[in-house]
C-alpha cells in the first residue's frame, strides 16, 4: 500500500476510554447508610459511591434489573436471585396523637389498641397475619399518608420506629407495640453479581478494618507483602539452617562434647597424654 493510499483509507475508530467505576448504593426509607458512606469515601476515595433512595417494595426489583449494585433493604426477599446479609431487628411502635391515652404508658400491647381504628398503609413493611385493631374504611396508599391522617385524628398507626422517626411531627409521638411482628433491615445484592467492589462493602458493613477485611483487597496486601519479603543471600544459596560437616578426625560439637570455660579453663584432652613408659 502506498502512502497516497494509506491516507485516503478510513481511519479505524479509536478506542473509547473505559467508564470509571463506580458503586450505586439503593435504600429504603427508615434506614440511614451515612457511617458505611463516610468509611467507603475514606478507603475508596477514587470510587464514587451514589446513594438511590427507594420505596420498600421497590428495592429488590432494583437490584434484578441491575439498577444498583447492592441496597439496604427490608426482609424477607427471595433469596434464589438475591443474596441479603440480616443487619440488625428495628422495635415496632404505635404513632398516636399526643392527647391519646396510649400516649401516657411506656409500653403497650395490641390488645390496648384493639377498639382503635389502626391504619394499614399499601406499601407497610411489617408482615402481618391479621393488622391489629378495627380496620380503615380504606387503606392509605404510602405510610407518609397514613402519617397524615394519624394527625386528622382519622386513626392509629403501627410501624418500624425508623419509620416513626422519619415522619416525625410535633403533634404525634408513638410508644413501644409489643406482640407485633418486627421489620428486619438487611444488605442485599444479585447474588451472580458479587463483584469486587461488593465484596469491599460488604467488609465496610461487616466493620473489618483495611487489613483485616477479606476478598480482593487483601488479597492484593497478600501479594504486596509476599512481594516485599524477599529471601536472604543465605537463603537462596540453600546454606541458610545448616551446620558444616566436621573434618575427617574431629569429633562433631554436641552437647555432650567438653568446651572450654574460659582462658584458664583445663584444655581437652587428646587420645594419649603424658610421657610413653619404658619397658623394663
Amino acid at each position: 500500500m502506498t502512502g497516497s493510499d494509506a491516507s485516503s483509507s478510513p481511519s479505524a475508530p479509536a478506542p473509547s476510554a473505559s467508564p470509571a467505576a463506580s458503586f450505586r448504593l439503593a435504600y429504603v426509607p427508615g434506614v440511614t447508610p451515612s457511617k458505611w458512606v463516610r468509611i467507603w469515601q475514606e478507603r475508596l476515595p477514587d470510587v464514587p459511591l451514589e446513594l438511590v433512595q427507594v420505596e420498600a417494595a421497590e428495592a429488590a426489583g432494583l437490584l434484578r434489573g441491575r439498577l444498583a449494585d447492592a441496597a439496604f433493604l427490608r426482609l424477607p426477599v427471595d433469596r434464589t436471585e438475591l443474596s441479603a446479609i440480616p443487619l440488625y431487628t428495628e422495635t415496632t411502635v404505635v404513632v398516636v396523637p399526643k392527647d391519646h391515652l396510649v400516649a401516657a404508658a411506656d409500653e403497650v400491647t395490641v390488645e390496648d389498641i384493639a377498639d382503635d381504628i389502626v391504619l394499614h398503609p399499601l406499601d407497610d413493611t411489617l408482615d402481618w397475619e391479621t393488622p391489629p385493631g378495627r380496620p380503615a374504611f380504606e387503606r392509605p396508599a404510602t405510610t407518609a399518608d397514613a402519617i397524615e391522617l394519624v394527625a386528622a385524628g382519622i386513626g392509629l398507626l403501627v410501624v418500624p420506629q425508623s419509620l416513626a422517626r422519619l415522619y416525625h411531627r410535633k403533634d404525634l409521638t408513638y410508644r413501644t407495640l409489643t406482640g407485633t411482628p418486627q421489620s428486619q433491615v438487611a444488605l442485599s445484592w444479585p447474588e451472580d453479581a458479587t463483584t469486587d467492589l461488593v465484596e469491599d462493602f460488604i467488609g465496610i458493613v461487616r466493620g473489618r478494618t483495611v487489613n483485616s477485611s477479606r476478598g480482593r483487597r487483601s488479597d492484593e496486601q497478600a501479594a504486596k507483602t509476599a512481594k516485599d519479603a524477599k529471601p536472604t543471600k543465605a537463603a537462596k544459596s540453600g546454606k541458610a539452617g545448616r551446620s558444616e560437616k566436621p573434618k575427617q578426625g574431629q569429633k562433631p560439637q554436641g552437647s555432650g562434647a567438653r568446651r572450654r570455660t574460659g582462658a584458664g579453663g583445663p584444655a581437652p584432652r587428646s587420645g594419649r597424654s603424658g610421657k610413653p613408659r619404658r619397658r623394663s
